[in-house]
């Protein structure tokens, strides 16, 4: 293909600018058929097993030709027949010539369709899972280094009690390994399909056994058995409930849901230039202002998370509107929702690998905000304090105000310095604590126990899941971050 042709079409931008090479693959024509033919070879080899007439040469023949796929061919097929299984079966039966008769025997289209999204949908979740634990093992050391930096906590974004820049990216940490333990359950408990025949009551199948119940159950069993599954959906119409799709789709929504949170917080925290997401040498901010450090790589996660939250919603309705045994109302729709949504969470979890692999704390700035907002924070310790020595709280508290009001007056009206801890150091009020004045307004003493809660989260809960997860972590991709 040129150049002018290549660009001539609308491209995905999600595996043509974003997505991993892993994860892209899981997706690709090649992989989704070569799978239906290895789940024929499956169905034939258990068949087989159980007695049906199928030989070894023709077995040999269906192994043989797993991946040498001709695409243009059942191009040409899928023209006239407007059929995409049935023109792979016909593809796959012209190079097995001898198998072609028990290609797809007893089988539905969706034994070859259903059967392969959930394995897609089994091998994308274990890349997820890989760069989930990349992710928690970044965050945790990050939490694990700054447990004790204390730094300005924010409730409707208003300064309030002090916090831990540790604490803070705990609470971050903390909603992803829930969802990794969600993930976990979601993807052990994943069903397969198997073979359930054209409304699901395996009638075909039956056939094919001559009434032998137990062997219909027992091909059932090997098929998922050989194709890496221990748990058989117990019913299903023709296709699998799409119930399943939403319920794996929501997982990747709260991980998504987590991404944005953080995402959307260092977004914040750049603009009051506490923490910044990596920025190259040579990287460009914004083509009019070369000052600039837009935070892109937050914001890109935050727009594809928005993408991938929503399609819950989508699942949703396809389960809603399946009517009876199966509709095709479900297909075209699932070609897109199912593959883009593993792909943007693949995405936005390499990108938020990069950005935790190099996040920049600038500790003067957040020092900087702190003294800001820790005069009136600290107002309180100094007067019960004072009142311990002997001094009258209700005096104490008028000089306070008194002060209070004047610094106040001083920063928002002549754009100085909060002088509020100078004003009450040197008052006579406060001459019985004036030796002992800066313990009382040492930030460390106003972060109460966010050190020892970061430290006992990550001994507790953190470090175990990374031990017993070790070789399963992966990188993320050299994606376009």
């Amino acid at each position: 293909m040129d150049k002018k042709t290549a660009n001539s079409s609308y491209r995905n931008p999600l595996t043509d600018r974003y997505a991993g090479s892993e994860m892209s693959f899981i997706w690709s024509p090649q992989h989704k058929h070569s799978t239906w033919r290895k789940l024929w070879l499956t169905l034939a080899k258990c068949e087989q097993a159980l007695g049906i007439p199928i030989d070894d040469e023709q077995i040999a023949e269906l192994a043989a030709h797993l991946e040498d796929i001709d695409f243009d061919r059942v191009a040409q097929f899928e023209k006239d027949l407007r059929h995409d299984v049935m023109s792979h079966i016909r593809a796959y039966a012209e190079v097995c010539p001898k198998a072609a008769p028990i290609i797809h025997l007893g089988a539905t289209s969706c034994f070859v369709t259903d059967n392969t999204e959930l394995l897609q949908i089994r091998e994308a979740f274990a890349v997820i899972r890989g760069k989930m634990l990349r992710l928690i093992a970044n965050l945790a050391d990050f939490c694990d280094k700054y447990k004790g930096m204390s730094m300005l906590g924010f409730t409707h974004f208003q300064p309030a009690q002090l916090t831990t820049l540790g604490k803070r990216f705990a609470l971050y940490l903390q909603d992803f390994v829930l969802d990794f333990e969600r993930l976990d359950r979601e993807m052990n408990e994943l069903p397969f399909r198997s073979v359930k025949g054209t409304t699901g009551t395996q009638a075909s199948f039956l056939e094919l056994f001559n009434g032998d119940h137990d062997k219909c159950r027992q091909l059932e069993k090997n098929v998922a058995k050989a194709m890496g599954f221990d748990n058989v959906i117990a019913l299903s119409g023709q296709t699998y409930t799409r119930k399943v799709d939403y319920f794996v789709l929501a997982v990747l929504s709260g991980i998504a849901q987590s991404a944005a949170k953080i995402a959307t917080d260092i977004r914040l925290l750049a603009s009051m230039k506490e923490v910044e997401e990596p920025f190259n040498a040579k990287q460009v901010g914004s083509s009019a202002m070369a000052y600039k450090r837009n935070p892109m790589r937050s914001e890109r996660i935050t727009s594809l998370a928005r993408y991938v939250m929503n399609l819950p919603g989508n699942a949703a309705m396809t389960a809603a509107t399946q009517w009876f045994e199966r509709t095709l109302d479900d297909s075209a729709n699932r070609r897109i929702v199912l593959p883009e949504a593993f792909l943007a969470t693949d995405v936005i979890l390499s990108i938020l690998i990069n950005v935790t692999d190099g996040l920049q704390v600038w500790p003067k700035v957040i020092a900087k905000h702190i003294n800001a907002e820790l005069p009136f924070m600290a107002t309180e310790n100094l007067l019960m304090e004072t009142v311990k020595r002997g001094g009258d709280r209700q005096e104490l508290h008028e000089v306070i105000r008194e002060h209070s009001m004047a610094a106040g007056r001083r920063v928002k009206e002549e754009g100085l310095d909060n002088d509020l801890l100078d004003r009450l150091r040197n008052d006579p009020a406060f001459a019985a604590i004036k030796d002992d004045f800066d313990s009382f307004i040492d930030p460390a003493a106003f972060i109460g126990r966010a050190p020892q809660q970061v430290e006992a989260f990550l001994n507790e809960t953190v470090r175990p899941l990374l031990a017993a997860n070790a070789s399963d972590v992966k990188s993320g991709d050299a994606v376009n971050v």
